[in-house]
């Protein structure tokens, strides 16, 4: 239950961050890919230090992986076929080569198809992904950000006895 609430306050706290609704939709952008790829790969650790190391929001990257992971499961035979094409693409199989040749390349994964597909497509969804999430957080902000701030659960959930001693312990 405890999990459950610090989610909802995460969620929340992001919507109504500092952050611009730019910094918030690039972390959405960005943490999708750990929603939409297998999560134990070389390129997932490469991307979670992108999202420590940028000036894009946490929370929206641990946002957009939340939101992607179901989404990343539905689309797991659509990856399978994409990344099939393109590990049998005989003018590709050179670079494949190549890389499994590479260091520290093979870690990646990209020779399972699941892997490569889902990468693949995050590396085509990615720019609408940012588009969409910078329009729907400037909105959220917009129209319905005060309203929810002024809502009894909200009211209830940052006056619960949970929240306050999480808010004694959190960091910064």
């Amino acid at each position: 239950m405890l999990t459950l609430l610090k989610l909802i306050q995460s969620m929340i706290k992001t919507l109504h961050s500092e952050g611009t609704p730019g910094q918030v939709a690039a972390g959405i952008a960005i943490g999708s890919v750990l929603g939409l790829t297998p999560l134990l790969n070389l390129h997932n650790l490469l991307i979670f230090s992108f999202v420590v190391l940028l000036n894009v929001s946490f929370g929206g990257a641990m946002l957009g992986w939340a939101l992607f992971v179901p989404v990343g499961f539905l689309l797991d035979p659509v990856f399978h076929a994409v990344g099939l094409e393109l590990l049998q693409a005989p003018s590709l199989r050179p670079l494949w080569s190549t890389l499994t040749n590479t260091p520290l390349i093979p870690y990646t994964n990209f020779n399972n198809t699941v892997v490569l597909g889902s990468f693949a497509g995050w590396m085509l969804l990615s720019v609408p992904i940012f588009f969409a999430a910078r329009y729907g957080v400037a909105r959220y902000r917009a129209t319905i950000g005060e309203r929810v701030r002024q809502s009894r659960f909200y009211r209830a959930v940052t006056a619960s006895q949970a929240y306050n001693w999480y808010r004694m312990f959190r960091p910064g």
